[in-house]
């Protein structure tokens, strides 16, 4: 039954009728020739005409071949976000974002970025500085290991230091470290 509804509709182009070849588009009971990148279409084509297009204005783009009545808004790479551009916009292709110095990128998309977050500039205490934030990533903060304390600036923990019987440094819990001046009596 698929069979014969697939023969009737080539032979007698029932299925046919509804599409139009590549870089065409229906426009009522016509094929109308799409309008190249760059620009929007302003008239349709009639029997008589042929399909009007118009160039994109500034600030605006359209990628491919297309039908639509408008070109699309540029994107904005706004600094007050961490944005900057990478690739700026044209008439046939919107513009790449990339992040600012001090910012990664939380939402990439074709080669850029559309959101962007500042890098932490410290750990919480206790914790040290594994890997400064790059373009792509935050800032990785790891763990103290027992014996060692960080107010969450550094680049690696510090040991604990005995001055005269009495140890210096941080006495880190489990969400805290206290000042590496203080000096800590334990007994002996």
């Amino acid at each position: 039954m698929f069979l014969q509804f697939i023969l009737i509709s080539c032979c007698f182009g029932v299925a046919s009728s509804s599409y139009c070849p590549l870089n065409e588009y229906k426009a009522g009971t016509e094929c109308c020739p799409s309008c190249p990148p760059g620009c929007h279409v302003v008239k349709d084509c009639t029997e008589r005409s042929i399909t009007k297009c118009k160039s994109c204005p500034d600030g605006t783009f359209q990628a491919g071949y297309n039908e639509q009545k408008q070109c699309s808004t540029c994107t904005k790479c706004d600094a007050g976000l961490g944005l900057k551009v990478k690739k700026s916009c044209s008439s046939t292709s919107d513009a790449v974002c990339e992040v600012l110095d001090g910012f990664f990128c939380s939402d990439s998309n074709r080669g850029g970025c559309r959101a962007a977050q500042s890098h932490r500039l410290s750990c919480s205490p206790g914790h040290y500085i594994d890997q400064r934030g790059t373009a792509d990533k935050d800032t990785e903060c790891l763990h103290c290991t027992d014996g060692t304390f960080s107010d969450g600036t550094r680049s690696s923990c510090k040991n604990h230091t005995k001055r005269g019987g009495a140890t210096t440094g941080s006495l880190v819990t489990s969400a805290e470290a206290v000042n590496e001046e203080l000096v800590l009596l334990l007994p002996p």
